[in-house]
Parts: structure tokens; C-alpha cells; sequence
């Protein structure tokens, strides 16, 4: 039986609550920076942006769930892993979407995880410059909130089964050049009804409040997608790699309203 966040304090010896409030904590941190003039964007290694929101607002989730569970694995972005010795593990991305953030696009989201024994039990997405958050917990339900100030509703995807009537959301289309597929762009774009770049967190976001029917990561680690998972799992979707395996660890990520799973994942093969 699911139930409402609110009664949530209890599961998981608070676990589901913290990441519900850490999650808007770091999110909100973020926007003391965002649209700021003078912003530094540093480029790591693989060349992808950082910023000193992405470090502060990690090493926020990091003091926030080191000081409530000081024996949990927590996984993040920015930093190196921290090794605990309980059976928890958090995985958490500061800054969803640093191009966006950086060119100031509200779209950008805070992603949180908690995993038990290996599988993800809960994830929240939160969308700090919309005030806007999906979060979910296994057996509980994926629960929507337009602003901090609303109701929770239960999410659910859509219906669609037709992907001609679909919307298929990504974030970056040279993506998945990048990982020598690009005709699979080209085959979901041209099959789909409406093809937008609304991606990274939000996008699945999308997804999981039925805005639109399916997300595609070419590219992407734990931390990208690890809060996804039970979001649109609990909403009535279906998370997985592009072979089909359900897994936050594969390289790369397909969310969908389970509906068209099947075929965006047909489309997806060489």
C-alpha cells in the first residue's frame, strides 16, 4: 500500500525523509549561483562543466547525511566515494544538467538516491529554480509537488502505446554520436510525434508525471540516473539500460512509460 512523503519519517530509520529534504537543501543552495553574473566554469577531465555550486552543494548532501548516518556509503559527482559499513549507500548528483545551470536554463535538477544492499530504495528529483520535485520510494509510490507550497499528488505515466503520439525528450543529441549510435536518434526522432531536448533530470521528470512518454541517456553514470529509477518505476514506468536490464549501472539509461518500452529499445539497437 503507498503512502504520502509525509509519512514517510519512520522507513528506513528516516532515511526516506532525509532524502527528501537534503535533496531541496542542496537544491536550493545551488540558487545562490544560478543566473549570477561571473560565474567560474571549470571543465574536468572528461571536459564536461563544473561550477562551485556543483562542489558546495554536494559537500552539503555529504555533511547533512554524514551527520544523520554517519556509517552510510555516499557516492557522489564531485568528490571521492565515502566507504561506510552500513547496508546504505547514497548516490547523489549536485547539479543535473551544469549546461543548463550555467547558461541559465531552470531545467537543471538536484538528483538523490538511497540504496539498501545494492538496490536503489528511493530517489527524489528536485528542480530548484521551479521549486518543483518528483520523489519516490519502493512499495510507496512516486509523488509529485508543483511548488514547496502544494500537495503531493501521485505520479503516473502516461498511457500512450503508439510511438508515432509519443514525446521523446533527451539531453544533448550529439550524445549519442559521441557513442557511435547516432542513427538511434535519428530512427526515435523520426518515429516519435514530438522530439525536444528537455532532458537530464527534468526530462524524466517529464516522463514520470506523464508530460512525455520517453528519456534516453546514451551516456551516463550512477549518479545521473540512480534516483531516476524508482521514480519512474513507482510511477508506472519502466527504467532500464539499452539492453533491457534493469540497472543504474550500465552506461547509459532508457526511461519510458513501459508501454513503448519494447520499441524505443528496438530503435535503440544497431
Amino acid at each position: 500500500m503507498t503512502s504520502k512523503p509525509d509519512d514517510w519519517q519512520s522507513m528506513h530509520d528516516g532515511r526516506l525523509s532525509a532524502m527528501i529534504e537534503v535533496a531541496q537543501a542542496a537544491g536550493r543552495h545551488t540558487l545562490k549561483y544560478f543566473g549570477a553574473t561571473g560565474l567560474v566554469v571549470d571543465a574536468k577531465k572528461d571536459d564536461s562543466p563544473v561550477t562551485v555550486a556543483d562542489r558546495e552543494a554536494e559537500q552539503l548532501v555529504r555533511k547533512l547525511l554524514g551527520e544523520r548516518f554517519p556509517d552510510d556509503t555516499l557516492q557522489g559527482e564531485e568528490f571521492a566515494e565515502k566507504t561506510g559499513t552500513s547496508a546504505y549507500r547514497w548516490v547523489v548528483d549536485p547539479i543535473d544538467g551544469t549546461k543548463s545551470f550555467v547558461c541559465g536554463v531552470p531545467l537543471y535538477s538536484t538528483l538523490l538516491a538511497v540504496e539498501c544492499d545494492g538496490e536503489v530504495i528511493g530517489g527524489a528529483i528536485f528542480i530548484p529554480a521551479l521549486d518543483e520535485i518528483i520523489v519516490a520510494g519502493v512499495g510507496q509510490g512516486s509523488w509529485h509537488r508543483k511548488t514547496s507550497n502544494a500537495q503531493w499528488t501521485q505520479a503516473t505515466v502516461s498511457s500512450k502505446t503508439d510511438l508515432s503520439t509519443a514525446v521523446f525528450v533527451t539531453s544533448e543529441v550529439g550524445s549519442f554520436a559521441k557513442r557511435g549510435n547516432p542513427n538511434a536518434y535519428a530512427r526515435l526522432e523520426r518515429d516519435a510525434w514530438v522530439t525536444r531536448s528537455w532532458g537530464d533530470g527534468y526530462g524524466y521528470l517529464l516522463v514520470a508525471t506523464g508530460r512525455a512518454d520517453l528519456m534516453v541517456d546514451p551516456i551516463c553514470n550512477a549518479w545521473d540516473v540512480a534516483a531516476i529509477m524508482p521514480v519512474i518505476q513507482e510511477a508506472g514506468g519502466r527504467f532500464t539500460d539499452w539492453k533491457g536490464n534493469s540497472t543504474v549501472r550500465g552506461g547509459d539509461g532508457v526511461g519510458t512509460n513501459g508501454h513503448l518500452h519494447a520499441a524505443v529499445l528496438e530503435r535503440l539497437s544497431d
